[in-house]
């Protein structure tokens, strides 16, 4: 079949790397793509919010599966602009509809999901103009850390963990009164701080049956040590070594299920990845987000784990088989490294020459995906903060990581940071 692939990130480059490896896909489209995602299918120099000329490009290359990569589509609609055109319903969407979407565009809406399902997360409370006294007060009662969020999309820079109260107060009127997001912080959600270790579970779903596809735990922190500022994700690591089975159990009987049962009763179209976005309390598992697809860099070294045909997964999903699939996993530890633009998570700048090992040199135990890039003639040239992301197998995870840094060391562009910490934590 031939697929489209929406989406310009080390997440779709990895996707892109993933699919083409299946009997099923004949032809891969990517749009817009990136200078890696090049070498495994035509890149289109469309936008991702373009649903008419997606539209005009899936009736030109005969598609036949459609999969979306970023969330804003999702929350736009895109599913459903598929749904209910004619000339497009026959394509298999992988992806969830708009009203599922808001699971991930709104944390209101998410958090009353919770709420209404038994679903495990931290106490909250939500505010607008309106209330906006209201929520002061509220945050001036309230414990600390306290945690703010703008309640839609906000490029993953709408969540504050606010360390004293005159700082929330601070953040919560720049959401509110300086609408610092635009719409997307018109509504403020304020809830308790959830002391322990960030994880990340991801499972495939067709709003009825589902597979955990795989699970990693994420490094935000620009700086090691896990200081500074928070990015989209400066390396990821998977398995994550205290996610036994005891855990994953407790995830799948107290959040995972109780999602998709929440789905089917509240009829809510979803075919697609559901990230669950967790915090493991002394072994108990919370939710603190859900996102309606894949994460990156999360998607770098989960699908390089999974050795069961993507493609197929989908095709499950669409027709109703998902539940029958078989799912292994490679029992190598995986470990991803972003190589970031200077200034990133601020102001940074772009078009900087980057020099890439050979492909020759490169093991293949390594990949290296691209995130921020762009092709100019011979040249690749960096186009965003998180430039790469390379992803390394090994024994474990300590040696995975030691791999990622050994490949870094052969790339080159002006500025370039990475931290050299990543999967610290497990030494061995």
């Amino acid at each position: 079949m031939n697929i489209l692939l929406l989406g310009s990130g080390g997440r779709e480059h990895a996707m892109a790397w993933k699919m083409v490896q299946s009997h099923h896909c004949d032809q891969l489209f990517i749009a817009p793509g990136n200078a890696g995602t090049s070498a495994f299918g035509q890149n289109l120099s469309i936008e991702v919010t373009d649903f008419t000329a997606i539209k005009q490009a899936c009736i030109e290359h005969s598609i036949d599966m459609l999969v979306v990569g970023p969330e804003e589509p999702l929350v736009r609609g895109i599913y459903d602009f598929f749904q209910e055109d004619a000339e497009l319903t026959h394509i298999i969407v992988v992806g969830p509809s708009a009203a599922a979407a808001q699971l991930e565009g709104s944390k209101a809406f998410s958090k009353k999901f919770m709420q209404r399902h038994g679903i495990p997360t931290a106490a909250y409370a939500e505010f607008t103009a309106d209330s906006f006294e209201a929520g002061k007060a509220y945050i001036g009662a309230h414990s600390l850390p306290v945690v703010l969020k703008a309640d839609g999309l906000a490029a993953g820079k709408g969540v504050v963990i606010a360390t004293t109260t005159e700082e929330a107060l601070q953040v919560f009127e720049e959401m509110i009164v300086g609408k610092q997001f635009g719409a997307a912080s018109e509504k403020v959600v304020i809830e308790a701080f959830l002391a322990g270790i960030e994880v990340s579970v991801f499972a495939l779903t067709n709003g009825q049956s589902y597979h955990i596809i795989g699970h990693a735990k994420d490094y935000k922190r620009i700086g090691e040590g896990d200081t500074g500022p928070n990015t989209g994700g400066m390396g990821c690591v998977s398995p994550v070594p205290f996610m036994n089975h005891s855990f994953m159990q407790k995830v799948e009987e107290r959040i995972i299920r109780p999602t998709v049962s929440g789905l089917a009763q509240e009829n809510l179209k979803y075919h697609g990845f559901i990230f669950f976005g967790l915090m493991n309390i002394n072994g108990e598992p919370f939710v603190i987000e859900y996102n309606c697809r894949m994460g990156d860099p999360e998607t770098e070294v989960v699908l390089p784990r999974l050795k069961t045909d993507l493609v197929a997964l989908f095709a499950a999903m669409d027709n109703g088989t998902l539940e029958d699939a078989n799912i292994s996993f490679d029992e190598r530890s995986a470990a991803t490294i972003m190589a970031v633009s200077g200034g990133y998570p601020g102001d940074y700048e772009k078009n900087k020459s980057i020099t890439l090992p050979a492909a020759n040199s490169i093991a293949n135990d390594t990949m290296v995906f691209h995130a921020g890039t762009r092709q100019a003639g011979e040249m690749v040239l960096t186009n965003g903060g998180r430039v790469l992301a390379v992803t390394c197998y090994g024994n474990n995870i300590a040696d995975a990581a030691a791999k990622s840094r050994a490949i870094l060391a052969d790339i080159h562009f002006e500025g370039m940071y990475f931290r050299k910490d990543i999967g610290y934590e497990f030494p061995c």
